[in-house]
């Protein structure tokens, strides 16, 4: 009896791994597009010949930018777990430094990054109305530009964001999503002073999206 118990359940699993199922895994396509509200790039520290210079420095503030970009997600069958690749471009550019009692007045330093990742997502999984909530890991691509003071210079580390968010859907295929995302990048400009060194810092930014996206 416990042979033909364990064959039975057996034939019952491979059963379940063999037969096709019926569930559909969903996928989209999205644009979005919103303001990136910066807040600074601080823990500012020299590289190179620049370590170790006394501290504490000043945090470079930055603009407020517009962003761009699209996602690609998909979701086995209607689930409530699924996961999205995301490309984001903004420009918060670096403002410029105040004069000291010291030191000029140091200009403002041009600055684009792009973000590819990819966000592991939690949602529930609603006919109209689907709230969701996310993590993701990915590269950031940052490029400062030449000024009077700094040589431009390119940076390519890891990037990190938490994000949550409401999508609605339109029509059975479209859908609208407005959604908040906190970034955190640790940036390392180390030619941006030539052979003088450079400097590092963490770039953390607060983004207000909104986009649409096709489900299929």
């Amino acid at each position: 009896m416990p042979a033909r118990t364990t064959l039975l359940v057996l034939w019952f699993i491979a059963g379940i791994i063999v037969t096709p199922t019926t569930v559909i895994a969903e996928w989209y396509l999205a644009g979005t597009a919103g303001v990136n509200f910066a807040d600074r790039i601080n823990t500012i520290g020299g590289t190179g010949p620049q370590a170790g210079l006394p501290g504490p420095l000043v945090d470079f503030d930055l603009q407020n930018s517009i962003t761009y970009g699209a996602k690609v997600g998909y979701f086995p069958g209607h689930s409530w777990f699924g996961i999205e690749g995301e490309v984001l471009h903004t420009t918060p550019h670096i403002k410029s430094l105040p004069r000291t009692p010291t030191l000029d007045e140091v200009p403002g330093v041009h600055l684009r990054l792009t973000t590819i990742g990819a966000n592991f997502i939690a949602r529930y999984p609603g006919r109209t109305f689907q709230p969701y909530v996310g993590a993701g890991i990915g590269t950031a691509i940052a490029r400062i530009g030449d000024t009077a003071t700094v040589q431009s210079d390119t940076d390519v580390t890891a990037a990190w964001n938490l994000l949550v968010g409401l999508r609605a859907f339109l029509t059975s295929h479209v859908a609208v999503f407005t959604e908040y995302k906190y970034q955190g990048v640790s940036l390392q400009f180390d030619q941006a002073f030539g052979p003088d060194g450079g400097f590092a810092g963490n770039y953390r930014a607060q983004y207000i999206l909104g986009g649409l996206s096709y489900h299929f």
